[in-house]
């Protein structure tokens, strides 16, 4: 099944809003925000800096830029216009940040605009991702950061063993949620290609033993996916989520992503 982020702006509201609770559950999440912070922390910000945030989604991390130390100002960019209104709603108290409807292969910025450019689990759902990282580096002044975070998805997994048929469910969201599982792995590549130097690459894990809302989003999304294609019936369905809530009741349930991180600067 394709990526429903690639084609995020060909869904209709109530899909756009669902994949909006799934970011901002993600969002909330005590682990994603420790990665995402020591994520950011390796990224160079300058006194005054101005930020971009490329498929900022619902302005998670948009929000968490408009504090972070030195920075002037955040525009948050996404190509579906609910999840800029609803990025905008939550980031009303924040008078440094700003919202526009944009595709990130094609950004409405001038040359050199920016100091800094954060990608955030947003590369692995685009086509081409290359462009829009071509397209970062135009936007960045001379010495300016460059940032992506995001999952290596082929790492996913919730099984306890060979044939785990959770497994199952995980696969069939992965396939039908990530453009490319395997981009992070060569990502450092497409950065240097685009021009970029001091290109530095990290890894994080992300795990959960006891059933956090987002692991088990994965699981519930992924058996909706098999039901709705005719692999599973509705009975086996719900039996697989319910699978997972008595493992997660257990202390049994066992889900890892492993992240990555790239960090680079554009020649000065």
């Amino acid at each position: 099944m394709p990526d429903v982020w690639a084609a995020v702006t060909d869904l209709d509201e109530i899909a756009q809003e669902r994949l909006a609770t799934v970011l901002e559950t993600r969002g909330a999440d005590p682990q994603q925000r420790e990665m995402r912070r020591n994520f950011l922390s390796k990224v160079f910000f300058p006194a005054g800096a101005k930020v971009v945030e490329i498929g900022c989604g619902t302005g998670v991390l948009t929000r968490v830029l408009a504090q972070w130390t030195n920075v002037q100002s955040v525009v948050g960019v996404d190509p579906a216009i609910s999840l800029v209104k609803k990025a905008r709603e939550l980031a009303a108290g924040l008078p440094n940040v700003s919202f526009e409807e944009a595709d990130g292969r094609t950004l409405p910025f001038a040359d050199a605009a920016f100091d800094v450019a954060i990608f955030d689990s947003t590369l692995s759902h685009v086509p081409e991702p290359e462009l829009a990282i071509a397209e970062a580096f135009r936007v960045l002044r001379p010495g300016g950061s460059f940032g992506c975070f995001d999952g290596d998805y082929a790492t996913t997994t919730v099984s306890l063993g060979d044939h785990d048929p959770l497994q199952t469910c995980v696969d069939a969201m992965m396939a039908n949620s990530v453009n490319d599982r395997w981009l992070m792995r060569r990502l450092t590549a497409l950065v240097r290609g685009q021009g970029f130097d001091d290109v530095e690459l990290r890894s994080f894990g992300f795990v959960d033993n006891r059933g956090g809302p987002y692991m088990l989003s994965i699981i519930d999304r992924g058996a909706d996916i098999l039901r709705g294609s005719g692999k599973l019936t509705e009975e086996a369905s719900a039996d697989l989520k319910a699978e997972a809530r008595r493992r997660a009741d257990s202390s049994a349930f066992f889900g890892h992503i492993a992240y990555v991180s790239v960090t680079a600067r554009k020649p000065a």
